[in-house]
């Protein structure tokens, strides 16, 4: 039987991922969700989320929205109306800019808002991606700090959790972006190394602060779709695929 875990980021970005998460849990094959804690919808999303079956992680973001820190106590991080650099700002930089101990900072105010907020430890620590080396030291520091369990970033190989190793998958990028032909793709592929392979999805609907602030638009909607579909959980079925969480890695 091949194990694969289907992970939802973003809960909490804006009303329309918040409801395009909630169907693809409620509704659809979606179990592991990463949480964004520092945006304005973040306890609403967690409201529609939190009597459902889901492993819930944390998702530590800083290139959208405003910081829970004081923004003068973050300089590397902020523009200057005291809102994270935005994401293509982290893409055109010739180095990384990053503070390491100013982003140590946002990445225990957002740990302890997800406390806060969920009553619960995240059930894995992971960050939004940004080309910031300092950024991704900085939640290793953070969650050694804690004893969480890190997730680590990586896109072209595997990365460990706990006591096994997790390969990351994700095609949302590419223009002719199929969710369930990608789904198909990881789940038939072949694997040598005993490792658990996560596509990483973004579901959700578009609103206007989506369409302000975010390049991946049109995938958030698809990845619903696939997520809800009833043709694809019987493909999931019928080819014995078992959908797991980070809960069940061991």
């Amino acid at each position: 039987m091949k194990k694969i875990i289907v992970r939802a980021d973003d809960l909490g970005y804006s009303k329309g991922v918040n409801l395009g998460i909630e169907e693809s849990v409620r509704n659809g094959i979606i179990r592991s969700v990463g949480f964004m804690t520092n945006m304005p919808e973040s306890r609403n999303g967690y409201d529609l989320i939190k009597d459902l079956d889901v492993c819930l992680g944390q998702h530590t973001n800083i290139c959208v929205g405003k910081p829970l820190c004081d923004p003068k106590d973050i300089p590397s991080l902020v523009d200057e109306k005291g809102e994270f650099k935005s994401s293509k700002t982290y893409r055109s930089a010739k180095e990384d800019f990053v503070d390491l101990d100013e982003v140590i900072l946002e990445i225990e105010a957002q740990y302890e808002k997800f406390k806060e907020i969920t009553g619960k430890e995240p059930a894995y620590f992971e960050g939004h991606a940004v080309a910031s080396d300092n950024f991704f030291k900085g939640l290793q520091i953070v969650a050694n700090r804690h004893g969480l369990d890190y997730l680590g970033m990586s896109f072209d190989g595997t990365v460990p959790f706990r006591n096994q190793k997790v390969r990351m998958c994700m095609d949302s990028v590419n223009k002719e972006y199929d969710p369930t032909a990608f789904l198909k793709q990881i789940a038939e592929a072949e694997d040598k190394e005993n490792t658990i392979p996560v596509m990483v999805c973004h579901p959700g609907y578009l609103d206007a602060y989506i369409l302000r602030t975010s390049s991946l638009l049109e995938p958030r909607a698809l990845e619903v779709e696939m997520a809800t579909s009833s043709k694809v959980k019987r493909w999931l079925e019928d080819h014995d695929v078992q959908l797991i969480t980070y809960d069940d890695l061991k």
